[in-house]
């Protein structure tokens, strides 16, 4: 929670929720401002709250699951989750893992040691409450003890989700914001199927709400799985585009973290861990979805990505992202590649530092260059990984009559809930996010 002009506010991305009026008020005359003044005023009041924030949050104890890691990793789950007793365990996954074989491993092993369980299939792109309702409902009929989020990352999302709401009997729009819930989930053990959101190991969970088109947030320690399965095996049949986008979301997750207010010595070492496994590996595994070794490569680097990030946070990126997914719903990962050259070239004067080591720990650069040039290689970099994974430069469903909404949405969730290392105005995140027009559009403007 975020403390503006002494109201308490619980965030939900692009969408505010507070005890007063006023605040509302106070939001919008702040977006208001001219863009000088506001820009000054934003940066010094708010840099102090997020500053003081992060040593809240840098107190907080966050769990980290135990990793199982390697070819067979998911059969391990299923042997270790039959020797803990559970009744009954909830898979949440989607029906394409389903179709895949994707679960053999995991249910055999859970049947084998004697251990019940049911598979609910329904999850699609965006973890919809409504699915998740009824997901929770499934969990009930089946008198269900755990829950195995087994997928991407909106099972991952949503699994958590129905977790944390059956234990404390609420609708998942009561658990949104921070620590909503009494209780604690019911246990959570997880299996990513994906190298990107390192959802295993965080205290979120994102969902959708088709009523207002917005992406929610769920916050709580509790959230962090018990144990993590990371299995390259299951990762071999990821198309070319999940793959490039996917480990873009997890590049995106590492880099916001290093760069932003609330980074530590321990969020620095997994983030630059992982910034330096993703340039030696994504590529590989793009062009050879079968080498086993870039997969686990790939799938420790999004873990360490979502070590980092969980802790110190994210940034302009994220918040710019959760619009497009929830006004056109496009996929996360794609989102934050589309628009993470362009938000690290606005916030490059404030983070020359931090972009420089980044270079040389993707090795696009030498200790010993003078940051400057270090930090035009790694942005240069980016845009160079981008092309190689054939990331689109522009957002096809983006439209004009949209963006100033989309940036309003999208810097009033950063400024209040990110460490940013720099402020931007709603008309400068406007013209940001003008850069990814689609072709035909920007011709026209011209």
């Amino acid at each position: 929670m975020t403390e503006l002009l002494g109201k308490t506010l619980v965030w939900q991305p692009g969408l505010v929720q507070a005890n007063k009026p006023e605040v509302e008020y106070a939001r919008t005359q702040m977006i208001e401002m001219p863009s000088i003044v506001g820009d000054v005023v934003r940066s010094v009041g708010l840099s102090t709250a997020m500053r003081a924030a992060g040593v809240v949050t840098g107190l907080l104890p966050i769990p980290q699951p135990m990793l199982l890691v390697g070819p067979g990793a998911s059969r391990r789950l299923g042997e270790t989750l039959s020797r803990f007793g559970h009744q009954k365990v909830l898979i949440v996954t989607d029906r394409v893992v389903a179709e895949m074989g994707l679960l053999d491993g995991l249910t055999k092993a859970l049947s084998e040691g004697g251990t019940a369980h049911v598979v609910f299939d329904a999850i699609t792109p965006d973890a919809p409450i409504p699915l998740i309702e009824k997901g929770m409902a499934f969990y009930r009929k089946h008198r269900c003890d755990a829950v195995v989020a087994f997928g991407g990352g909106s099972p991952m999302d949503a699994a958590k989700t129905i977790a944390l709401a059956v234990a404390n009997k609420k609708n998942p729009r009561q658990l949104v914001g921070y620590f909503r819930g009494l209780h604690a989930p019911v246990p959570i053990y997880a299996v990513p199927t994906t190298a990107g959101t390192g959802s295993e190991v965080t205290v979120a969970a994102v969902v959708s709400d088709p009523q207002s088109n917005r992406k929610l947030v769920i916050a709580d320690t509790r959230l962090v799985p018990t144990i993590a399965a990371l299995d390259p095996t299951l990762m071999t049949g990821l198309p070319r585009h999940v793959t490039a986008a996917t480990g873009m979301d997890a590049l995106t997750h590492a880099i916001e973290a290093f760069i932003g207010q609330w980074s530590t010595g321990y969020t620095d070492r997994m983030a630059l861990a992982a910034v330096g496994m993703i340039y030696d590996n994504l590529r590989i595994a793009y062009r050879n979805g079968k080498n086993l070794a870039a997969r686990e490569q790939m799938a420790l680097a999004a873990t360490y990505a979502g070590l980092a990030f969980t802790r110190a946070n994210v940034g302009y990126v994220h918040a710019i992202a959760h619009q497009f997914g929830g006004r056109y719903h496009t996929p996360h990962g794609l989102a934050n590649a589309i628009m993470l050259p362009h938000v690290l070239r606005f916030l490059s004067p404030a983070i020359t530092k931090q972009l420089a080591v980044l270079a040389v720990r993707a090795k696009v650069g030498k200790a010993g260059e003078r940051s400057a040039v270090l930090a035009k290689k790694f942005l240069d970099s980016v845009e160079e990984l981008n092309r190689d994974l054939g990331i689109p430069r522009q957002l096809d469903a983006l439209r004009e009559a949209d963006i100033l909404e989309l940036a309003k949405a999208a810097c009033w969730e950063a400024d209040t809930s990110y460490p940013v290392p720099r402020y931007m105005s709603p008309e400068t995140c406007a013209d940001l996010i003008r850069h990814v027009l689609p072709k035909d559009v920007q011709r026209r403007k011209r």
